[in-house]
């Protein structure tokens, strides 16, 4: 499908559609740009199109609506997760559960759920809050921090490790291909090279461990897992890995990225930091509401077979994206949706996403996020943005790629 007609609309990007056709625009949101301009530009976007399609790469439908991107997570019959990249119809590599549909999907879903059920992670409250603490306290009298590097990066990061059973020392380790896999630009790694080397490295490094935690059990996630059985089967090395692939890229970035928006907020809406201080009874709802804001990560699927979705024709095989940000961005379900209102009601946002691949660590996430607001503030009640130091963020999975903060 192509357009017939060439235009420049406000959201800078080139396209065109015939009268009851979808756009099909030249969007790429993979580029490095100021702070939330994605966001922005999917905001317009949203308003112009409910569906238009993006001629990068094999082309891929995106999907912008709240009511549409709800249905389309709500359907995996149609929309498969087996392709959650949408420039990447046939993925690198797979990442277990959530490149899995149901059944199959179904029963992972049962055998991880338990370890990230609110039972599990209440437990973890002191662990979390003491790790907190401790990346925090050496922060407090500073004149000025660089907070991804300083404190996001590693206080989920290491968390997740000691979950996870790896050593903690390892961590920096562990960043370097968290950054290789989800932050390299395409302008960077237009193949996805580097993608697929440090991608390799991760699982090599997970399968040495496997092993020694088949001769040597320990009290971690990796250890029970590796008892794991579905229908009465031994889980396969190669599913193993991929298990653990998905909990190295959960585990160390979304909650990474979402304290950086948050405090990027809070530094630049001091109104707000002081409310948050102030009363700390309203953290709970804030971070709903910051969650929602910012929400950041637009995910893929591959519609399974032909079909008119809402006017929107997509053929089998087709990548689709499903565009979270914009959606809990979408006027038709939250009034005055730019501004962020601490005091929201109701706030169903879907930032965790929705349907049978809802976010498996949002509980964890939730936790980690509401300690690191209470215990920072307590601390350091007082911080502004550095303007001196220029706000990027990368596309793909959004996220800041520094954010200086002057304290006190």
């Amino acid at each position: 499908m192509t357009s017939t007609t060439s235009t420049t609309d406000t959201t800078g990007v080139v396209g065109g559609e015939r009268a009851g056709e979808p756009a099909v625009l030249d969007y790429n949101p993979y580029l490095i740009e100021p702070v939330h301009s994605h966001v922005h530009k999917m905001d317009e976007l949203r308003e112009q199109h409910p569906y238009f399609k993006s001629s990068l790469g094999p082309g891929f439908w995106n999907l912008t609506r709240m009511d549409l991107v709800r249905e389309a997570f709500q359907n995996p019959q149609l929309f498969s997760s087996t392709a959650v990249i949408p420039i990447e119809p046939d993925p690198l590599f797979q990442m277990i559960p959530i490149m899995l549909d149901p059944p199959r999907h179904t029963k992972w879903r049962q055998l991880t759920a338990p370890a990230f059920s609110p039972g599990s992670i209440a437990h973890l409250e002191d662990k979390v809050r003491e790790r907190c603490v401790e990346l925090i306290d050496p922060l407090v009298g500073r004149e000025r921090c660089d907070f991804l590097r300083d404190f996001a990066y590693r206080y989920p990061t290491t968390i997740f490790m000691e979950i996870m059973g790896l050593p903690v020392a390892e961590a920096d380790r562990f960043l370097a291909w968290e950054d290789a896999i989800l932050h390299t630009s395409l302008e960077i790694d237009p193949e996805r090279a580097g993608v697929l080397q440090a991608t390799e490295e991760v699982k090599a490094y997970f399968a040495e461990l496997i092993e020694r935690r088949r001769a040597d059990p320990a009290d971690d996630l990796l250890s029970k897992a590796i008892d794991w059985k579905i229908d009465g089967e031994q889980i396969s090395d190669e599913d193993m890995l991929s298990f653990c692939l998905l909990m190295f890229m959960a585990g160390l970035d979304t909650v990474s990225t979402q304290l950086a928006y948050s405090w990027y907020h809070l530094a630049t809406h001091q109104d707000d930091l002081r409310r948050i201080v102030e009363d700390p009874a309203i953290i709970p709802d804030a971070l709903e509401e910051l969650l929602r804001a910012y929400a950041f990560v637009p995910t893929g699927r591959k519609v399974t077979s032909d079909v008119d979705f809402h006017g929107c024709p997509m053929k089998a095989g087709e990548t689709v994206w499903l565009w979270l940000p914009a959606a809990c961005r979408d006027p038709r379900a939250f009034p005055e949706p730019d501004r962020v209102d601490f005091d929201r009601q109701p706030n169903n946002h879907i930032a965790f996403g929705a349907g049978p691949h809802r976010c498996l660590g949002s509980h964890l996430a939730r936790r980690e996020l509401r300690i690191a607001i209470e215990e920072w503030h307590r601390r350091i009640p007082r911080y502004r943005l550095d303007e001196s130091v220029e706000l990027e963020e990368h596309g793909g999975m959004f996220g800041l790629d520094e954010l200086v903060l002057l304290l006190g």
